[in-house]
């Protein structure tokens, strides 16, 4: 009977065995099609998969906007003669989509910080996943590792993809002031490497701020002053980021004496020069008449002008150079986030 029994379940193992081959042939192949997530990487992906799929989506939807009214753009200005444009050109030009999308992107990085960055491990501390991962096999190391890779990879290739639209959309007009000075953050703070920089760090602040608050309204309120700071201190040092060009004059301060500065360069400030080389501010003889005002150019012998300017050709270099501090700092707070999340996080 025993004999029986074991032929059977032979029998019956090795048709189980043979029937299943073809199925194991089938799932195997059907693995190895496409890029699929495993581990931690699928964890972390279906964790966040909702917020990660909502800024992919906003961002393809931008993308459309831009690329169709970068379309309208360019069949308004081809009526205007581009890439010579005629005078005029201007005072029809819708600019309103423009706004508003530059608004959008520079809200982006604070956006982001607060309702990604935040949330991404304060959620965590605060329901007690963090405790149920460290229960696992996985290093905290690798689950951190993941998290902050993750979330950087969809955040870079969002706003590296907006950046690149947004600067395609604004190169036809850069050269007017009409539209926005190079200098301005609806401009500047949109395209190259900037947004991406921008939005990295406030997002990985935000982690950061969430790790060690550890719930996640209270990271989300601390992570939306830690972007607004970033933004302000931005906004401040941004000029400073150029080598400022000094031009000067010697044919006096009248009518027609101001130097000429290259088409889109930016005036940062300007002074009288005098004979000895010596520069006054501009209001030193702001008197009350102009015979006044002469008299006192002419004691302080003043000859011509210094301007100090920004050219239009430094706008790259500045980019890239801010955007290297950013991502400097970027680097640093999330090494300190894989240290102390190495040893403390839960």
């Amino acid at each position: 009977m025993s004999t029986m029994t074991n032929t059977g379940s032979t029998g019956n193992t090795g048709s189980a065995s043979s029937g299943s081959a073809p199925d194991s042939a089938r799932t195997g192949a059907g693995r190895g099609r496409g890029l699929r997530l495993s581990g931690v990487n699928w964890l972390v992906w279906r964790q966040h998969r909702a917020a990660y799929w909502t800024i992919l989506a906003a961002a393809a939807i931008t993308l459309a906007v831009i690329v169709y009214e970068r379309q309208q753009m360019m069949t308004y200005l081809e009526g205007y003669g581009y890439p010579h444009l005629k005078d005029g050109w201007e005072d029809k030009f819708d600019r309103r989509m423009f706004d508003v999308v530059s608004q959008v992107l520079g809200v982006v990085p604070i956006l982001i910080g607060v309702f990604l960055g935040a949330p991404l491990l304060a959620g965590d501390l605060e329901s007690g996943t963090a405790k149920l991962v460290n229960a696992q096999s996985t290093s905290r190391v690798r689950w951190l590792a993941t998290k902050l890779g993750v979330t950087v990879l969809v955040v870079t290739v969002c706003t590296a993809a907006l950046s690149a639209a947004f600067t395609w959309w604004w190169s036809p007009i850069k050269s007017s002031s009409y539209i926005s000075f190079w200098t301005d953050a609806s401009v500047f703070d949109g395209t190259g490497p900037v947004p991406t920089a921008l939005t990295l760090l406030t997002v990985v602040g935000g982690v950061a701020i969430g790790m060690l608050v550890r719930r996640t309204l209270m990271a989300m309120v601390v992570t939306l002053g830690f972007a607004v700071v970033v933004q302000v201190v931005w906004s401040h040092f941004r000029l400073s980021l150029g080598d400022v060009l000094v031009k000067t004059s010697h044919n006096g301060v009248g009518d027609g004496t101001f130097p000429a500065l290259p088409d889109s360069a930016v005036n940062l400030d300007q002074s009288y020069l005098t004979a000895s080389g010596d520069l006054i501010g501009y209001g030193s003889c702001n008197e009350a008449t102009e015979k006044a005002a002469a008299a006192c150019l002419d004691k302080a012998h003043v000859v011509g002008w210094s301007v100090d300017y920004l050219p239009i050709s430094q706008m790259s270099a500045m980019q890239w150079f801010g955007a290297s501090i950013l991502l400097a700092l970027t680097a640093a707070i999330s090494a300190f986030v894989i240290l102390w999340g190495r040893k403390r996080l839960v």
